[in-house]
Formats: C-alpha cells, sequence, structure tokens
C-alpha cells in the first residue's frame, strides 16, 4: 500500500527516485514548477527533453501524458513530465487530471522508483480549482495500483496544502 504524505514547501528541494514535473507540452521549460525544475535540475534536463521532442514526441508530449528523464542537479534520479489539463468550466477534463496522476506512477513503476513526489498538477496557471485539484489526485493515487512506496504532495503555499490535508485526513 502507498503512503502519502504532505509537505509543504519547494518541490525542488526534495529527495526522492522521481519528482514530477507539471510540465507543458513543448517539454522546453515554462514558468512555475516547469520553470523551477528546469532551473535548479540544470541543462541536462533540457538536454533529454530535446532528445524527446527530436525522436518520439515531435508534437509535443499530449495532456494526460508522462514522460522520464534525467534529474540532472536535483537530488532525485529521474524527473517525470506529465502535462496538466487547463480548468474548463465548459467542458469536465477531470479524467485528464487523473490520467497525468496515473501515468506518473506507471511511469515510475517502469523505472523503479520507489518515492515520488508530485506537484499540485494544473492547480497553478492553469487555473484548476485548489480543492478539485487536492480531491482529484489523492483518489487518484489511492486507487492506482503501484509499487511506488511512498507519494509525497509537494506543495507551494499554506492554501495548496491545507486543500490536500483536507483530502487525506
Amino acid at each position: 500500500m502507498t503512503t502519502i504524505r504532505l509537505v509543504q514547501g519547494d518541490i525542488t528541494r526534495e529527495s526522492a527516485d522521481a519528482i514530477v514535473n507539471a510540465a507543458n507540452s513543448s517539454l522546453l521549460g515554462g514558468g512555475g514548477v516547469d520553470g523551477a525544475i528546469h532551473r535548479r535540475g540544470g541543462p541536462a534536463i533540457l538536454a533529454d527533453c530535446r532528445k524527446l521532442r527530436a525522436s518520439h514526441y515531435g508534437k509535443g508530449l499530449p495532456t494526460g501524458k508522462a514522460v522520464a528523464t534525467t534529474a540532472g542537479d536535483l537530488d532525485a534520479r529521474w524527473v517525470i513530465h506529465t502535462v496538466g489539463p487547463r480548468y474548463s468550466h465548459e467542458e469536465d477534463r477531470s479524467e485528464l487530471l487523473a490520467s497525468c496522476y496515473r501515468e506518473s506512477l506507471r511511469v515510475a513503476d517502469e523505472l523503479g522508483a520507489r518515492t515520488v513526489a508530485f506537484p499540485a498538477v494544473s492547480a497553478g496557471i492553469y487555473g484548476w480549482p485548489m480543492d478539485d485539484a487536492a480531491r482529484i489526485a489523492v483518489e487518484t493515487v489511492r486507487e492506482t495500483e503501484t509499487a511506488v512506496e511512498e507519494v509525497r504532495f509537494v506543495l507551494f503555499d499554506e492554501k495548496a496544502y491545507r486543500a490536500f490535508e483536507g483530502q487525506v485526513a
């Protein structure tokens, strides 16, 4: 059974087998968590992402999918990049958000990762309401069969931490 832990802080400072990046589909860096992971992890992550773009993901990584690269200078073996959906009032994209967590855990299993640190995917610039993002994240991790022993949700501020705390309790 997977243990779920919550941490308030900076995901780029975590020590884990794999750190999940809330990436954009280009895989070439961006703002928020994505930019922070690329900056702290250094050029090796971007080099791996460019290789992925040149081979399997010429049009970018599809929403809800996940792929791994080196972790560069981060205290991890791998970064698992996943592209979350933008929140929409007109269309229910919950399944795409859940897929980000399932696919990331699938990739973690393929790599042999036992500890995985997740951000709150899609809950930043992509506009997903934090309480709903927390519900989907925690429910999906609990329901996904995985060999990962510990999932750590690393939440940047107190509001996010409280939203996830309400789901884990």
